[in-house]
C-alpha cells in the first residue's frame, strides 16, 4: 500500500512539474502588440517573447512559427537548431523530454491501475480464503496436539506399570479405598 502511495506522489509531482510554465529571462506583463516575426531583429530572447515566432540559430533569424505543422519543416530549419519559448532548449530535447515523461506517466499510470486491480481482486476473494485456511490449520494443529497427548500418555502408563505404578490395587492406600 505504502508502495501505491508513493508512486502515487511521484506521479502527481511530475504532472505538476510538467504544467508549470517555463521561462528564461525577463517576462512582460504586457502582451505585444502581433508583429511579423522576419521583421524582429537581435537576439533568441528578443524574437522569443512573441509566441508565435520561431528562432533558428543556423540562419540567426526569427521566423514565422508554422502553425498548420505541429514541428517546424527541416528546409525552414532543422530541431537541433529551432527554439520556440524558450532559447535553451531545442526542439530535438524537447521531444525527447516530452517522450520520456508521457513514457513515465503512462508507464506508473498502467501500474497504479494494475496494481489496483491485483489488490481489488485479493480483497474481494482473500477474507473468505485466509478465513478457511486458519480454521484448517487449527484443526491440523489441534491433531498434532492431541497426537502427542495420546503418546504422551502411553509413554506414561509404560512407565507406571514398569515400575509396577499402573494398576491401582497396587497402590498402598487403594486398600482404604475399597473398604
Amino acid at each position: 500500500m505504502e508502495f501505491l502511495k508513493l508512486l502515487s506522489s511521484v506521479v502527481l509531482l511530475l504532472a505538476c512539474i510538467c504544467c508549470l510554465p517555463v521561462s528564461c529571462g525577463e517576462s512582460s506583463t504586457t502582451p505585444l502588440p502581433h508583429q511579423a516575426c522576419s521583421s524582429i531583429t537581435g537576439s533568441c530572447e528578443e524574437c522569443l517573447k512573441n509566441v508565435s515566432c520561431l528562432w533558428c540559430y543556423t540562419t540567426n533569424a526569427c521566423l514565422d512559427y508554422p502553425a498548420r505543422n505541429v514541428l517546424p519543416p527541416s528546409k525552414l530549419c532543422r530541431l537541433s537548431d529551432a527554439r520556440w519559448g524558450v532559447c535553451w532548449v531545442n526542439f530535438e530535447a524537447l521531444i525527447i523530454a516530452m517522450a520520456v515523461v508521457g513514457g513515465i506517466l503512462l508507464i506508473s499510470i498502467t501500474i497504479c491501475c494494475c496494481c489496483c486491480c491485483c489488490c481489488c481482486r485479493k480483497r474481494s476473494s482473500g477474507p473468505d480464503r485466509d478465513e478457511e485456511r486458519m480454521v484448517r490449520r487449527r484443526e491440523e494443529r489441534m491433531q498434532r496436539s492431541d497426537e502427542r497427548k495420546a503418546e504422551r500418555k502411553t509413554k506414561h502408563d509404560e512407565i507406571r506399570k514398569k515400575y509396577g505404578l499402573l494398576s491401582k490395587s497396587d497402590h498402598p492406600y487403594s486398600r482404604f479405598e475399597n473398604d
